[in-house]
């Protein structure tokens, strides 16, 4: 059985002192969490299976990724990093890549030029490619018995659409449809973040989840809404997920990436060392 993975997430922005960890609920009410390097190399230490880094303000300001936050992250830890925010082209993939990452992660761009999924799998293999899905419920059914209707935890029928643009702009995009497609442009991995639970605490949208990871064959991180190490259990042990990404229970010290683990091994969750 294969392990399942305990991921970090760090939220970053980019100001005039440079990068700032935050966190906020539904990617907005930022609060300031540490420095990125300083909290990588805790991670690291804890035994996180990887790290994610996302600039979450870069596609937004229109602006290039960190990459100096990468080198000096990359001479830090010995973990697989993913990285993404702001990327628009394979020069920035490459550029993410010589700084120091391992894998990158696309959202917005993806969205608006599909094809570049493709362009960079067979750049750079799929294994680097992640692909970010951002989802909001919509209620707005005309047929509620329409495909992937999915019915959330207070009994409404919704379906998913895909937000870009840090979840600012709606697209008219079914969720569980773009994960299969991305699936078949080549990305080797999809990172679903519900924009109804990011950030509150109150566990993962296990309902959207689960869908996506009953239509791809491809890993999917689970991600938005970790409010305990109950709500990664779940992400395993209900959705299904391959890994669980978390920001808030770890940068305010609620818990150590040691004290997630040994939870979910005692619930029968294979998870590495």
């Amino acid at each position: 059985m294969l392990t399942k993975r305990i991921i970090p997430c760090l939220d970053v922005t980019i100001g005039p002192d440079g990068g700032r960890v935050v966190k906020g609920v539904e990617f907005v009410n930022l609060r300031r969490a540490g420095d990125p390097v300083e909290l990588a190399r805790a991670y690291n230490e804890q035994g996180a299976d990887e790290l994610v880094f996302l600039d979450i303000t870069a596609s937004h300001e229109g602006r290039a990724t960190m990459i100096d936050v990468i080198e000096r992250t990359a001479n830090e830890v010995f973990i697989p990093m993913t990285v993404g925010g702001g990327i628009k082209t394979i020069g920035d993939i490459r550029s993410i890549l010589r700084a120091g990452a391992d894998k990158i992660t696309v959202n917005t761009s993806a969205v608006k030029n599909p094809s570049f999924i493709r362009e960079a799998s067979d750049m750079f293999g799929s294994q680097c490619i992640v692909t970010a899905i951002d989802c909001r419920s919509n209620t707005n059914l005309k047929d509620p018995n329409a495909r992937n209707v999915i019915t959330k935890k207070d009994g409404t029928p919704a379906w998913y659409e895909v937000v870009i643009y840090g979840g600012r702009q709606p697209t008219g995009i079914d969720a569980i449809e773009w994960a299969k497609q991305v699936e078949s442009l080549g990305s080797g991995e999809i990172m679903l973040t519900s924009m109804d639970t990011d950030g509150t605490k109150d566990g993962y949208d296990l309902y959207v989840t689960k869908a996506v990871c009953e239509a791809v064959r491809i890993p999917v991180i689970a991600s938005g809404g970790a409010g305990n190490i109950e709500h990664m259990y779940e992400a395993f042990a209900v959705a299904d997920a391959d890994a669980a990404l978390a920001a808030s229970i770890f940068h305010f010290g609620e818990y150590t990436i040691g004290q997630a683990k040994g939870y979910l091994r005692s619930k029968g969750i294979p998870v590495r060392p």
